[in-house]
């Protein structure tokens, strides 16, 4: 997400994480024609954010329904925000390179896993024609989460067997029960 000339723009992009002692940058890819390129490569702000497991909560889940009634509905979840500054990269050579290491990570536990060098050469090299890269230089990292921990112990049993009921098993999880 950026918020610049075009407005606020966001993408649903897969991003990888390059980690060094100069500094986490998180990469990724986008249209050329995506209006959100403008801003970016302006140097605007970005924030991206990594959703984990979230489920609604019923009150009917509470015990402390049954006793006094004063309860509304919420939501659990677990998210992590990166903010950071933005940099565009038109360079086939690390267009290729950040392709071919998103496919490898995605084909991964894929019995017969496809590679970029399954396509034609000159057929990538059109691709990338269409693509820039994205690269934002990580400088401020923060995790959020409300799992119920401000429930009594009682409330927090009830809406881990409520989740889990529901399917929602991975968000029960994250409820501490101790």
């Amino acid at each position: 997400m950026t918020a610049g000339n075009c407005g606020i723009v966001a993408n649903v992009v897969p991003f990888s994480l390059a980690v060094s002692a100069q500094g986490d940058v998180l990469r990724a890819h986008l249209a050329r024609a995506n209006e959100q390129v403008a801003d970016l490569r302006g140097g605007a702000a970005a924030l991206v954010l990594f959703r984990g497991p979230h489920a609604y909560v019923s009150p009917s889940w509470y015990a402390s329904k049954r006793v006094h009634g004063k309860v509304v509905p919420t939501w659990n979840y677990v998210v992590v925000q990166a903010r950071g500054t933005t940099r565009v990269i038109d360079d086939p050579a690390w267009l290729l390179e950040q392709i071919a290491a998103l496919t490898t990570a995605a084909e991964s536990d894929r019995p017969e896993p496809w590679t970029v060098a399954d396509a034609p050469d000159d057929f990538v090299r059109a691709q990338l024609e269409g693509i820039v890269g994205v690269e934002i230089a990580v400088d401020r990292l923060e995790g959020k989460w409300k799992v119920s921990q401000n429930r009594s112990r009682e409330d927090r049993v009830g809406v881990a067997d409520g989740l889990r009921a529901a399917g929602h098993h991975e968000a029960a999880g994250l409820i501490p029960l101790d």
